[in-house]
């Protein structure tokens, strides 16, 4: 299972251009840059911001079944 860290990487790494990225999602392309080579980490609004452009959701965790 892909965590959301892994699938933003992974879109970053296969977007064409992350000035066209940075400039949509109001996130600094060199913060784009350092995100996806993993020295930087993301605010939770900037994750969400790159989610919203990449079309990548997350769904609900499931409920596990007592007995």
């Amino acid at each position: 299972m892909n965590t959301m860290t892994e699938l933003l990487r992974e879109a970053l790494r296969e977007a064409p251009s992350l000035r066209a990225v940075a400039r949509t999602t109001g996130v600094e392309a060199a913060s784009l840059v350092r995100f996806r080579d993993g020295r930087q980490s993301l605010m939770l609004d900037a994750a969400d911001r790159l989610a919203g452009y990449f079309g990548i959701t997350s769904r609900p965790p499931r409920r596990r079944k007592d007995g």
